[in-house]
C-alpha cells in the first residue's frame, strides 16, 4: 500500500507546484493521498483586552473547543488544493509543533507514510533528496522540488543515482513551506532538521545516510561539470561574466527569499489577530450562554409564580361567583320589598294631595294673574320639570315652579317635592308658601342673590365673593344637610344637590333648594354593605354619587359627595368634571395655591387646604370611605366660619392698621410674631404648621435654608402699642 503525503502552505507557489507534481506523478500510483498543514502548538488563549492565558489555566472543554475551531479554520488551506485532486479521495490533517520538520517526521513514522512532497519557494531550485532507510528495506525520499517530481528508491541504489539528478544544475536549495509559514530559517539545511529529529524519535544511526557523503558527492559533481563546461569556453572573459550572472542571480533570489519571509511574517500577525478574534468571539458566546441560562431559570421561577397566581385568581372567581349569586338572591329580595314600598307611597301622596292642609293653596286664577298669564318677562328659571317666575303674592315676592303641560311624568315628583316641603321648616332649606294641585305649581319665598352657579362662574353680572363669604355658605349647607338627613320621620337624601339648587337671599344666606328628586328613605343601607338595586338613576352628572350609579343604593353619604364637589367649586371656581382629580394632585405636588380661585387674593391658606381635604374626604369614592356630616364635618366648618367671622371683624375695625403687622399666612395681625430664615415674619402658629409639611417660603416659594425661628419682640411691642389705641366692638 504506498502512501503519499504533501506539506502545504496557504497561498503558497510552492505548495501549488508540489500538489501538481504529486498529482500528476503519484496520485495515480498512491493508495492514499494526505494534504499536509502544520501549526505552532497552542499554549495559551487570547483575552478581548490583548492578554493570553495559558491553557493549563482554563478548562479542559474550552481549551478542546478552542482548539477544535482554531483547526477548522485552518483547514481553509486545503480547500485550492482540493480542487486540483478532484478524481481522488484527498484527506485533510492538521499538525501541531512548534517544529514543523519534527511535526511531520513525526506523522511519517507513526501513519507509514512512503513518500513526503516538499514545495519550494522559486521555481529555479533544484531537487534535493533525503534517504531514510526503513527497517524493512525500502527507503523514502523527503523532497523539495522545482520540477515538481519526487520519486521512492531501493536502499541499494548508491548516492551516484542521486546525484545523476543535479548534475549541470547551477545551485540548490531546499525550502520548507512549513517553516515558511511561522517565520523559521529556510530549511537550507534540512537534512540537519530530519536527521535530528530522527536522533530524538529513537532511530538508528544506520537510518540515515551520511550526510557529508552527500555534500561531496554533489561537489565532485559540480566539479565535473565546471570543467567540462571551462574546456569548452572560448575565453576567461565569458567564464568571469558567467559567475556575474550567477551571482546576480543569487542575490535577486536572495531579495525574493527575504521578501517571501516578511510576507510570512505579515500573515503570522494577521493570524495572531483572527485567533484572538475567534478566542473573544468564543469567550463572548460563552458569556452569552451562560446568560441565556440564568434568563431561563428566572422565567422558570417567573412561570412557577404565574401559575401559582393564575391558581389563585381562579380560586377567587369561584368565590365570587358564589358571593355574586348570593348578591343576586338579595336583590331580588330587596326589589320586591321596594316596589311593595313604592306602591304604599304613592297611595299615601295621593291621600295627602287629597287632604294635605300644612301649606297654603291657590286657585289656578291667582297664579295667572300673579304671573300676568305666564308671561316670559317673568321668568328667573328653567330646568326639567318646567319653568319658575318671579311674582307677588299676598304682596310678598314669590317665586313659582310652574309644571310643563306635557310633563306628565313629572308629576309624581312635583307630589314629592310638596310632600317633603310641607314638613320642613330650616333657616338653610328653601321655604314652600303654598302650591296649587290644579295646575301643578309650587310658590317659594324669593331670594333676592340667585343661585350659588352664577357667583362660581360669575356669570349675569355677578360678582366674585370674598373667601369669608364663601366659608359660610359651605357650612350652611352643611347644616341643611344634616336637617335633611336626621329627618324626623325618615332620612331625607336631595339627590341632587349642586349649585345651581343653592340659593342666596339678600345677606348671601345660602338655602337648599329644589328637593324634587329628594327621597325618603326608611331602611337606610350601612355604609359597609354594597345593595344593588333596580332603581331609575336621579341627579345631574359630575354631581352623582359613583357607588349610586353603580349599585342603585342611595343613601344620606350620597348627598355628602355632591357636598364634596361642591366645595372644591366654592374655592377653585372650576367645572366640576375631573375636579376632584385636579385636586388630589394640587395637595399632593404643594400647588394647591394655584389652584384656588384667583379673583380673590387675599385667601388664608392653611384653612382654604383644611376645607379642601374636608371635600376631598367627602368625595370618596366609596360611601363606607366618607366622614359622618355631624359628627366629623359639621365640627371642622364650624371652626372656620368662626375664622372667617373673627377675620371679618377685624377686616371692619382695623383697617388702618400697617400692612406688616399682618400675617402673610392667615392675613391677621399677629399676635406672637416670629421671623424665619426667608426674612419675613409671621404668626407663630401659622408658620410652625407650615413648617411641618413643607420647606419652602409661604412667600417667596423659595427652599429655606433652616427652620429655626427668631421672636420679633420689636415688632410685637408695636403690635401690643398699637392695639391699645384701639377700641374693639362688644361682641
Amino acid at each position: 500500500m504506498t502512501s503519499v503525503a504533501v506539506a502545504v502552505k496557504g497561498g503558497s507557489s510552492g505548495s501549488r507546484r508540489a500538489v501538481n507534481w504529486a498529482v500528476e506523478n503519484l496520485m495515480p500510483k498512491a493508495d492514499r493521498f494526505v494534504l499536509v498543514h502544520v501549526i505552532p502548538k497552542i499554549t495559551s488563549i487570547p483575552t478581548p483586552s490583548g492578554d493570553h492565558i495559558p491553557v493549563a489555566e482554563l478548562d479542559a472543554k474550552l481549551v478542546a473547543t478552542y482548539v477544535k475551531d482554531m483547526k477548522e479554520k485552518f483547514e481553509e488551506v486545503f480547500d485550492p488544493f482540493k480542487n486540483k485532486c478532484k478524481t481522488k479521495k484527498v484527506e485533510t490533517l492538521v499538525l501541531e509543533d512548534d517544529d514543523p520538520a519534527t511535526g511531520l517526521l513525526r506523522f511519517i513514522s507513526e501513519s507509514g507514510i512512503n513518500c513526503l512532497v516538499l514545495g519550494s519557494c522559486s521555481s529555479n531550485y533544484i531537487t534535493r533528496h533525503r534517504i531514510i532507510k526503513n527497517s524493512d528495506g525500502s527507503s523514502s525520499a523527503i523532497e523539495t522540488s522545482s520540477a515538481s517530481w519526487m520519486s521512492t528508491r531501493d536502499h541499494k541504489r548508491g548516492s551516484s543515482d542521486i546525484s545523476e539528478h543535479i548534475s549541470g544544475v547551477r545551485s540548490f536549495r531546499v525550502e520548507s513551506t512549513a517553516h515558511e509559514a511561522y517565520g523559521a530559517s529556510p530549511m537550507s539545511d534540512l537534512s540537519y532538521l530530519s536527521s535530528e529529529a530522527f536522533t530524538r524519535m529513537g532511530f538508528s544511526e544506520n537510518a540515515s545516510v551520511d550526510q557529508e557523503t552527500n555534500h561531496h558527492n554533489l561537489g565532485d559533481k559540480l566539479a565535473t561539470s565546471s570543467f567540462h563546461h571551462q574546456s569548452s569556453s572560448v575565453s576567461s572573459n565569458t567564464g568571469r561574466s558567467y559567475m556575474q550572472m550567477e551571482v546576480e542571480q543569487l542575490r535577486l533570489e536572495l531579495q525574493n527569499t527575504i521578501s517571501m519571509y516578511k510576507r510570512a511574517c505579515e500573515e503570522l500577525v494577521r493570524a495572531q489577530s483572527k485567533v484572538q478574534l475567534l478566542s473573544s468571539e468564543c469567550l463572548d458566546e460563552a458569556r452569552r450562554v451562560d446568560a441565556a441560562l440564568e434568563s431561563e431559570e428566572t422565567l422558570r421561577k417567573i412561570a412557577a409564580e404565574e401559575k401559582e397566581k393564575h391558581l389563585k385568581a381562579m380560586k377567587e372567581i369561584e368565590e365570587a361567583k358564589v358571593l355574586l349569586a348570593k348578591e343576586a338572591y338579595e336583590r331580588q329580595i330587596a326589589e320586591l320589598n321596594a316596589m311593595k314600598e313604592s306602591s304604599e307611597k304613592k297611595k299615601l301622596v295621593d291621600a295627602l294631595f287629597s287632604r294635605d292642609r300644612r301649606y297654603r293653596r291657590y286657585s289656578r286664577n291667582e297664579i295667572e294673574v300673579a304671573t300676568s298669564f305666564f308671561s316670559e318677562a317673568n321668568v328667573i328659571g328653567e330646568g326639567g320639570y318646567g319653568k319658575v317666575y318671579k311674582c307677588s303674592l299676598d304682596h310678598t315676592p314669590v317665586a313659582v315652579k310652574v309644571l310643563r303641560p306635557d310633563a306628565v311624568n313629572k308629576r309624581e315628583e312635583f307630589l314629592k317635592e310638596v310632600e317633603i316641603l310641607s314638613q320642613l321648616h330650616h333657616p338653610n332649606i328653601v321655604l314652600l308658601l303654598g302650591a296649587c294641585p290644579e295646575i301643578g305649581c309650587l310658590v317659594y319665598e324669593y331670594l333676592e342673590n340667585g343661585n350659588l352657579e352664577d357667583y362660581i362662574s360669575q356669570r349675569n353680572g355677578k360678582p366674585s365673593l370674598p373667601w369669608t363669604v364663601r366659608f359660610r355658605i359651605v357650612f350652611e349647607i352643611a347644616c341643611g344637610l344634616a336637617f335633611l338627613h336626621s329627618s324626623k320621620v325618615e332620612p331625607i337624601v336631595h339627590r341632587d344637590l349642586k349649585p345651581g339648587n343653592i340659593l342666596l337671599d339678600r345677606n348671601y344666606m345660602s338655602k337648599i333648594g329644589d328637593v324634587g328628586l329628594a327621597k325618603l328613605i326608611s331602611n337606610v343601607v350601612p355604609d359597609s354593605i354594597t345593595e344593588y338595586r333596580e332603581s331609575i338613576l336621579a341627579g345631574t352628572l359630575f354631581y352623582m354619587d359613583p357607588e349610586y350609579q353603580r349599585t342603585g343604593t342611595v343613601r344620606p353619604k350620597s348627598d355628602l359627595y355632591a357636598f364634596g364637589v361642591i366645595i372644591l367649586q366654592v374655592l377653585t371656581a372650576r367645572h366640576p368634571n375631573r375636579l376632584i382629580f385636579i385636586a388630589e394632585n394640587a395637595m399632593a405636588n404643594g400647588s394647591f395655591a394655584d389652584i384656588l380661585d384667583d379673583s380673590v387674593t387675599d385667601w388664608p391658606l392653611a384653612e382654604a387646604k383644611e376645607l379642601a381635604r374636608v371635600a376631598l374626604r367627602c368625595s370618596q369614592l366609596r360611601c363606607r370611605d366618607r366622614p359622618d356630616l355631624e359628627t366629623e364635618v359639621l365640627p371642622v366648618l364650624k371652626r372656620l366660619v368662626g375664622l372667617a367671622d373673627s377675620s371679618l371683624k377685624i377686616d371692619r375695625n382695623h383697617v388702618d392698621a400697617p400692612s406688616h403687622y399682618f400675617c402673610p399666612i392667615l392675613q391677621e395681625i399677629m399676635e406672637d410674631p416670629h421671623i424665619a430664615a426667608d426674612g419675613f415674619t409671621y404668626e407663630f402658629r401659622a408658620i410652625k404648621a407650615w413648617l411641618e409639611k413643607h420647606n419652602v417660603s409661604p412667600v417667596t416659594r423659595l427652599r429655606l435654608k433652616h427652620s429655626a425661628l427668631t421672636p420679633n419682640h420689636t415688632l410685637r411691642s408695636a403690635i401690643q402699642e398699637w392695639r391699645t389705641h384701639v377700641t374693639y366692638p362688644s361682641t
